[in-house]
């Protein structure tokens, strides 16, 4: 059962953070290699902002959109054309969209890496036959990969941010290293940390709006709000909805309308 694979963690929040009058923000957590999960939030997102009326809007992708579901190639295309079509779109880079360029660009350390985090599902999404896949060695899967990928991932991939700040709120992939200043941190930290993020318990400059690490649902803590509901294992990829005061959740999977928190 899914709630096997997951820490479920709830604190109540004692106040309430805010983004800046006239703004609207959708923060959607790790969505690693689901298109299809992507499609039906980006849907349930237009159909909120109709319903809440007009404001300047920002979406963020906190990272992680590639390896371990079946259709990473097709989220890229996705996210792609989206930031086209909208005027503000924006991504952070997280440990696997490193660890997959580092892959492209023949790091050896990267690409056993890759190939042991989701990255074989990523290689045949780009059209590769699984037999293929595993008769290469890695100098042979380097070689396929510069074929496979087009120029234009890439380039996608290599403009995303490690960090966001709007309003009270800071976005980032893992987390915050708590005991550093927000401009202080380290590109390591904001990818990969988990523990010293997680187990801190007192404030923060900003209420930092996270990913990384799965729990069954939204986890709110008082200077944190982690939203990787595990959308490749479980079927719920979730967006975090804020203007003013207020937060709601969108998640994909459930009959009923927007939550608010």
């Amino acid at each position: 059962m899914i709630s096997k694979l997951f820490k479920s963690r709830s604190v109540a929040k004692s106040t309430q953070p805010q983004v800046p009058p006239g703004r609207r923000v959708y923060a959607v957590g790790d969505i690693h290699g689901r298109a299809d999960l992507l499609d039906e939030l980006i849907g349930l997102i237009e159909a909120d902002e109709r319903g809440r009326g007009a404001a300047e809007t920002t979406l963020i992708f906190l990272g992680d959109i590639v390896d371990r579901g079946p259709t990473s190639a097709a989220v890229i295309d996705r996210l792609r054309g989206l930031a086209q079509a909208r005027p503000d779109v924006r991504f952070l880079l997280g440990n696997h969209e490193e660890i997959f360029l580092g892959a492209l660009d023949g790091e050896p350390k990267a690409l056993r890496l890759f190939c042991r985090i989701g990255g074989r599902e990523t290689v045949l999404s780009y059209g590769m036959e699984a037999a293929e896949y595993e008769r290469l060695d890695y100098e042979e899967l380097v070689k396929r990969l510069e074929i496979l990928v087009p120029d234009e991932h890439r380039d996608f991939l290599r403009k995303f941010e490690d960090m966001i700040v709007i309003g009270d709120y800071a976005f980032v992939h893992a987390g915050v290293r708590p005991d550093t200043p927000l401009d202080l941190q380290t590109t390591s930290d904001l990818r990969w940390i988990r523990d010293p993020f997680l187990d801190h318990r007192s404030s923060l400059e900003k209420t930092i709006v996270h990913g990384h690490t799965m729990t069954d649902e939204i986890e709110r803590r008082g200077h944190r709000i982690g939203i990787d509901t595990g959308a490749y294992a479980s079927g719920r990829l979730t967006a975090l909805g804020m203007e003013g005061s207020e937060t709601w959740s969108l998640q994909t999977g459930t009959a009923v309308g927007p939550k608010t928190n």
